[in-house]
């Protein structure tokens, strides 16, 4: 009977697993980048486009469906091309396997790495893993893997269980059930149940390490105690460097007369600017011998003008009288 069970859970397993079509990922990874980035010990989170991905996204309300370890290159598995295997996974319906890291370069990617784990911890995370492959991926529980087939509206506090399928088998585990059992080999946390304790005067945490099978892929990603890796921008990112399909960068003598305020307005100075005395302005001599002709001619004028309001106002006087 256990075989038929496990027979069928296969065959589910093989469905889920099948791709969607017309995938198309929002930001594909930069493979240059990418491996020059990634190291030994870094969790690679992808953006899955198989069946189970999509309902994984939606129980875990997440972008990342998947997650691998980066171990580095494994000894004697090696792609036909010769590219070496660089990944640690457990994918539903083949187990745990190791994969190269061209894999992924199709999908959406993300590289979370362990804050302060030391190298001897690295390595022994990288060989809890290396040791794993060749383990089956859960699938007894054959209810568990049918809750896959029927996606229906779940509460947000039943999600997390949901993903956790599982026979109890410690040789059939899932994916971020793996990566988890081999960061909790060294006892380095993803998320801990924190319980706080003591007196008025002292307070400690203890931390508990969570059930491997509780975690998803998105944990790595919202852990206090991982980091965000960006290949694109980790060793310099320069906007001005990029080419737009639909725009040309403007000319240089449009660009350098190019400013948010129109017109740059000069504030008045606050002392009075003294008078350059060493640049005398220059009078033909012409209009300086004409000035005082000017003023004579002025004050005559003025001086009749003055003199016939004088008879004026004189005669009024008298016809007054």
């Amino acid at each position: 009977m256990g075989t038929v069970l496990d027979s069928v859970g296969k065959v589910i397993a093989a469905y889920l697993s099948k791709e969607v079509p017309g995938y198309e990922p929002f930001t594909p990874s930069d493979p240059e980048h990418l491996r020059g980035v990634i190291e030994p010990g870094d969790v690679l989170l992808v953006e899955g486009n198989n069946r189970i991905s999509g309902i994984i996204k939606y129980l875990t309300q997440s972008t990342w469906s998947h997650a691998a370890l980066y171990v580095g290159p494994i000894e004697g598995a090696v792609e036909p091309d010769g590219e070496q295997h660089v990944l640690i996974e457990a994918n539903i319906g083949e187990g745990v396997t190791s994969a190269p890291l061209s894999k992924y370069f199709p999908y959406h990617t993300r590289v979370c790495r362990p804050v302060g784990l030391s190298y001897e911890d690295r390595t022994t995370v990288c060989r809890y893993a290396i040791n794993r492959i060749g383990f089956g991926y859960d699938t007894k529980n054959i209810l568990d893997l049918m809750r896959f087939l029927f996606p229906l509206p779940i509460p947000q506090r039943w999600r997390r269980r949901m993903i956790a399928l599982g026979s109890g088998d410690p040789t059939k585990i899932i994916c971020s059930a793996l990566i988890a059992q081999a960061f909790d080999a060294v006892r380095y946390p993803i998320l801990p149940k924190i319980t706080k304790a003591g007196s008025r005067a002292a307070r400690r945490e203890i931390l508990h390490i969570r059930d491997s099978s509780l975690y998803m892929p998105r944990d790595f990603d919202i852990s206090p105690y991982f980091e965000v890796v960006k290949p694109t921008i980790v060793n310099g990112f320069d906007y001005t460097a990029l080419h737009w399909a639909d725009k040309q960068k403007p000319l240089e003598e449009v660009a350098g007369t190019f400013s948010v305020f129109p017109e740059t307005l000069r504030a008045p100075p606050l002392v009075p600017e003294a008078i350059d005395e060493e640049t005398p302005v220059e009078v033909p001599v012409e209009e300086v011998n004409a000035q005082p002709a000017a003023m004579a001619a002025s004050f005559c004028e003025h001086f009749v003008q003055l003199s016939e309001l004088a008879t004026y106002r004189a005669r009024a006087r008298e016809i007054a009288a």
